[in-house]
């Protein structure tokens, strides 16, 4: 059955009460038509219960807009949502991905994640080729989808909103690595999904490297909004120097500030029993949050990215497959993963909104049962930099096994 507007109906019920699904919600497929957007094909999913959300088919299938009932969710930045055809990915000394950085979930991967970085390239196995030079955050989130399928699928009395694509980062003596994404969600519901699948599609042994930049905006992120999350230790802050400095801690968050200087933690999170990770922000004043459900075994590691200057006000989850300090320090520690061909990775995640005081409760008891975070605002960090399950050490001349 499906749950709408307070009743539970079947199909006929709902067929029953307008001419068409798109009256309360479906998926919808439209071209942005101005400025740096221009020509970007979009869909939009609405599922009946006031969530929103919108899938930027030609930025790699990444998520942009996101809305309940009418209140922003999702961050939009100065930068807006650029076409892929203006990026310069290696301009600005590698910076260049800030001008195209906006939404809800920008993606980052598929062989590079965090800082800059030039990494040997003997494994393509082309004489002219020395390095491979990566930017801030990869470059898959500045590359167009290919649009497989969407729409409206039922079975029985329910209905689900979905959309597939692939989007391929690949280069002659190169990588050639695919992400096979699937989002849905089912009408009526105030949640949804992300599924995706990276697989070395080419013939040539390539690192693996994947990040979720989740961005939450106002009015879910104010003054008193608080971060929710399993928190067992913090391992790193890469403002320790100047902990205090700014006044604003990891836990609650502060209004919009002139000239704040970003911050970024990396913590260790505890999962539940059936492996899962849930991190939340919630606005206790207005009885509306989001949370983040990810997998540990997928994602071991998690960071929490809080820039609060004027005009770009955001906070960011960021679950990763790699420590913070990325390639240099997991090929030092044997933690890469590396894809054969035909090898793949599988993610799944999901999204929720929390609806009122209630919600919100439930969710807080749900992670403090986890794992109780730190009371502190400043917690110490711990420097306990975890091995990652399942990363064989690396090999002579290669990085560890998938």
């Amino acid at each position: 059955m499906v749950q709408l507007f307070g009743r539970s109906l079947t199909r006929r019920e709902v067929a029953a009460h307008a001419g068409t699904l798109s009256q309360f919600a479906g998926v919808r497929l439209m071209t942005l038509g101005d400025g740096v957007e221009r020509g970007i094909r979009m869909l939009e999913f609405r599922t009946g219960s006031g969530l929103r959300f919108t899938v930027l088919i030609d930025r790699a299938l990444d998520l942009a807009d996101c809305e309940y009932k009418g209140a922003a969710i999702g961050w939009n930045s100065p930068a807006g949502f650029r076409h892929p055809g203006l990026h310069e990915y290696e301009g600005e000394g590698g910076l260049a991905w800030l001008r195209s950085f906006s939404g809800l979930v920008v993606t980052c991967g598929l062989d590079h994640i965090l800082f800059m970085h030039d990494d040997k390239a003997d494994h393509y196995h082309y004489v002219h080729r020395k390095s491979v030079s990566s930017s801030i955050h990869g470059r898959i989130s500045t590359i167009p989808g290919k649009l497989l399928s969407y729409g409206e699928r039922w079975d029985g009395d329910e209905c689900t909103l979905f959309c597939e694509g692939v989007v391929q980062q690949s280069a002659v003596f190169g990588e050639d690595l695919h992400l096979i994404r699937r989002i849905e969600a089912k009408l009526g519901a105030n949640e949804f999904t992300l599924e995706d699948r990276v697989v070395n599609h080419g013939f040539y042994r390539t690192p693996h490297m994947f990040c979720y930049h989740i961005n939450i905006g106002h009015p879910v992120l104010a003054e008193g909004s608080r971060y929710l999350a399993p928190v067992a230790h913090t391992v790193w802050a890469a403002h320790a120097d100047a902990y205090k400095d700014q006044g604003v801690g990891y836990r609650r968050l502060p209004s919009p500030r002139h000239n704040f200087h970003e911050q970024v933690w990396q913590h260790a999170m505890e999962a539940d029993a059936k492996g899962q990770v849930p991190v939340a922000v919630v606005n206790d004043a207005l009885g509306l949050g989001f949370v983040v459900e990810t997998n540990k075994n997928e994602f071991p590691c998690q960071f929490q990215w809080q820039n609060f200057q004027e005009g770009q006000y955001a906070i960011g989850i960021e679950p990763a497959t790699n420590h913070v300090y990325g390639k240099p320090f997991a090929q030092e520690r044997g933690e890469l993963i590396w894809l054969e061909h035909g090898e793949e990775k599988r993610y799944r995640t999901r999204f929720a909104v929390l609806d009122g005081a209630k919600e919100i409760a439930a969710m807080e008891k749900r992670i403090t049962a986890i794992a109780r975070q730190p009371d502190a605002d400043y917690p110490v960090p711990s420097g306990r930099w975890d091995p990652i399950p399942g990363r064989a050490k690396a090999r002579e001349g290669g990085g560890a096994s998938a």
